[in-house]
C-alpha cells in the first residue's frame, strides 16, 4: 500500500528495499522477491536494492535475478550494491558465507557488471537473462571505502547516514573528488539518506519520533542484551544509558516536524550533505501515519 502511495503521488522518484537477514522487524531479506511484487504492483516508480549485499551471493545469480527483473519492468529497476553482511555474525555462518568475499567485492561488482552488459568478463559465462539489459549499479556505503569504489568505478554513490552519520561529509568530499566518468555515468552523483518524521503538527511529529527513539533503543538493547526480552519498564533506563545515545546518534540526520518543518530541514540537509538525490526512510510507527507522513512529503516535494 505504501508502494502504491508514494507511485501515485508522482513525486518520488524511486522505492529501495535493503536485504537484511534474522531481523523480525525487516521483511526485505528475499530483496529481489521483493522487489518484483512492488514492481508488478506499481507503475511508474523505479523499484530496486538499497541494496543487495553482494558477498552474500554470487555476481551471475544477482546478474540473473536482476536482468530477469528488468526484462519484466523496463527501464525500471535499480541495482544497488553493499558488502556488508546485512546481519550478525552467527547469521552469517547460517547464510553459508564466506568470512572473506568482503574482500572481492570490488572484483565482484566488476563480474556482476560485465553480465549485465553486453560482454561477460568470465569467458563463456553469460547471464540469460541479463546479458545487455545494464541494469544501473549504485555502491552503497558509510564509510570511504565505498565513496572510494564508487569514484574509481564512475558510478553513483549512495550514503547511509539515515543510521550511520560519521562520514558522511567526508565521503562525498571524497567521491566528488576522485570520480572517474564511466560508460554509465559522466558526472558525480549523491544519494544521501536521512530519517523523516513528518505528520500534521510539531507536537504530533515529536510524539512520534519519541515512539521511533524508543523503539530503536529496544532494538539495541535487544541484540546487546542476548536472550533478555526487554520490558517496557526498561526504557526509561536504557534511554539514559551508552544504548540510547547510541539510538539518538544514529538518528543524527532525521527530519522531525510538520510541512514547514520538515521542508526547512530537507533544503538544509541537501545542501548540507551535497547531494544531488534525497533518500528517505518513513521511520513513523504505524501505517495511518507513514501514509500521511508521504503525503506531506510529497506536497514539500511539489
Amino acid at each position: 500500500m505504501l508502494a502504491q502511495d508514494a507511485d501515485r503521488l508522482g513525486c518520488f522518484e524511486r522505492l529501495w528495499f535493503a536485504e537484511h537477514h534474522n531481523m523480525p522487524t525487516i521483511a526485505s531479506a528475499a530483496t529481489s522477491v521483493l522487489i518484483a511484487h512492488i514492481a508488478a504492483k506499481t507503475e511508474r516508480i523505479r523499484v530496486g536494492s538499497g541494496g543487495v549485499m553482494l558477498p552474500n551471493h554470487s555476481p551471475l545469480v544477482i546478474a540473473e535475478q536482476f536482468g530477469t527483473l528488468a526484462e519484466l519492468h523496463p527501464g525500471r529497476i535499480d541495482l544497488g550494491l553493499g558488502r556488508a553482511p546485512g546481519t550478525d555474525q552467527r547469521t552469517l555462518l547460517a547464510l553459508r558465507r564466506d568470512a572473506r568475499a568482503s574482500d572481492r567485492f570490488p572484483d565482484d561488482v566488476r563480474e556482476l557488471q560485465g553480465y549485465l552488459a553486453d560482454e561477460s568478463l568470465i569467458e563463456g559465462i553469460n547471464a540469460y537473462p541479463g546479458r545487455g539489459t545494464k541494469v544501473p549499479l549504485y555502491i552503497l556505503g558509510s564509510s570511504l571505502f565505498g565513496a572510494q569504489l564508487a569514484a574509481a568505478f564512475g558510478l553513483p554513490y549512495a550514503f547511509a547516514s539515515h543510521f550511520a552519520p560519521d562520514a558522511l561529509e567526508q565521503a562525498v568530499a571524497v567521491y566528488r573528488e576522485r570520480f572517474q566518468p564511466s560508460e554509465q555515468l559522466d558526472r558525480p552523483y549523491v544519494i544521501a539518506a536521512l530519517n523523516v518524521i513528518a505528520a500534521d503538527t510539531q507536537d504530533e511529529a515529536r510524539s512520534l519520533h519519541d515512539s521511533v527513539l524508543r523503539a530503536r533503543v529496544r532494538m539495541l538493547a535487544a541484540q546487546a542484551l542476548r536472550g533478555r526480552t526487554i520490558q517496557d519498564g526498561d526504557i526509561p533506563a536504557l534511554l539514559d544509558s551508552p544504548i540510547g545515545a547510541q539510538a539518538r546518534h544514529m538518528m543524527t540526520y532525521t527530519a522531525v516536524g510538520d510541512r514547514g518543518g520538515v521542508a526547512d530541514y530537507l533544503t538544509w540537509f541537501e545542501d548540507h550533505a551535497q547531494a544531488d538525490e534525497l533518500m528517505i526512510t518513513n521511520a513513523a510507527p504505524g501505517l495511518d501515519a507513514r501514509r500521511r507522513a508521504l503525503e506531506i512529503v510529497a506536497d514539500v516535494v511539489r
